[in-house]
């Protein structure tokens, strides 16, 4: 029979270098898939991880899938850090697009510095409020945040599909479930000439920053630290644990809406139905990639962003199915626990009658 033992000694350096090791094995399995598949896993996983990198397209590209998966996983980290399992970023990413594009829509022929300004609160805003329903069946009935969150997101998805069928569809579109293209004054300025490359991009590195005061220099991030370590420790210090889950749902549904925002006047310039692609779910990877620290999410971030970019690639050059790329990421979560699991804790034969 095997038992788990806690370790009565882990070090800083096994920690730190836990999250590479557990991309380093997701690389092996990754390669056993695409041998089981047929393909050539060295090659595959080459095309991945290494070829982007040596791309100047690729790399502009890598800023701009990274940058939506930072800013909801830094949101989440707060709420995990806390105890608060928010799974339901990907519908606050939709509705903070949502709300942003119907302000574009509604100045749709209107120019001014103002309205780029505006869409980002009405994002934040969106995230947020959807974010407050979970937050509000919590602290009033003390369901369970991750399944309401959770089943909030495919109420958003239907939502989404309903309103660019319907009022918010282009009525020059020939009845395509789209949105207008939105106007100049509406999209979100470009940094690098000849790419997509956005000052959300911007955005994202001063939130990182942000994050880390909060959270390392700050009473709000010591007490968020408290409440998840020590919820006992946390009450007898007057931490109140029900404004916590509300500001940290909060948060975190206000930094996916401006993910969502940005993705909608930036990338995308218009609102679509296939706005959900899965990064809300995806920054959950990049949060505990990242260790939940602010940092550690920028280059988690970094690296499944590569994941994106490199598995398109392999897409279509090498022939892998979009799935065996969705397993591929999600390899990545699990082995990354399992590895953790293993820095705590040890493995130990008992034999029979041993106790």
């Amino acid at each position: 029979m095997l038992r788990l033992e806690p370790r009565t000694e882990t070090t800083t350096l096994i920690q730190a270098l836990a999250p590479a090791a557990a991309v380093l094995i997701t690389m092996v399995v990754g390669g056993l898939l695409f041998a089981a598949l047929g393909k050539n896993p060295f090659e595959a996983i080459h095309t991945i991880f290494i070829e982007p990198l040596f791309d100047p397209y690729s790399r502009t590209e890598l800023l701009i899938k990274a940058s939506p998966l930072i800013l909801i996983a830094l949101g989440l980290s707060f709420g995990f850090r806390a105890g608060i399992w928010n799974i339901g970023a990907e519908g606050q990413y939709v509705m903070g697009g949502l709300a942003g594009s119907a302000v574009a829509l509604a100045f749709w022929n209107v120019e001014g510095a103002w309205l780029l300004p505006l869409m980002a609160v009405a994002g934040i805003a969106g995230g947020a409020a959807w974010a407050m329903i979970p937050a509000f069946l919590k602290i009033r009935f003390n369901a369970n945040e991750i399944l309401v969150s959770l089943m909030l997101v495919y109420v958003a998805t239907l939502f989404l599909s309903a309103m660019v069928s319907g009022p918010l569809r282009d009525p020059d579109g020939f009845n395509f479930p789209q949105s207008r293209l939105f106007h100049d004054s509406a999209r979100l300025p470009i940094l690098m000439e000849g790419t997509r490359v956005h000052v959300g991009i911007i955005v994202t590195m001063v939130a990182v920053l942000a994050a880390q005061i909060f959270l390392t220099r700050h009473l709000f991030g010591f007490n968020v630290r408290l409440l998840g370590q020590a919820p006992r420790a946390a009450a007898f210090s007057g931490v109140n644990a029900k404004r916590l889950t509300v500001i940290c749902l909060g948060l975190s549904g206000a930094m996916a809406g401006l993910a969502g925002l940005f993705e909608v006047a930036g990338p995308i310039g218009q609102l679509q139905p296939s706005l959900p692609v899965g990064y809300g779910f995806t920054a959950i990877i990049v949060a505990f990639l990242g260790r939940l620290s602010p940092v550690g999410i920028l280059f988690a971030g970094m690296v499944m962003a590569l994941t994106y970019i490199g598995g398109e690639t392999a897409q279509f050059a090498l022939g892998i199915p979009s799935a065996a790329i969705s397993v591929f990421q999600g390899l990545l979560l699990f082995i990354l626990l399992a590895v953790d699991l293993l820095t705590r804790y040890r493995v130990r034969i008992v034999r029979r009658g041993e106790v």
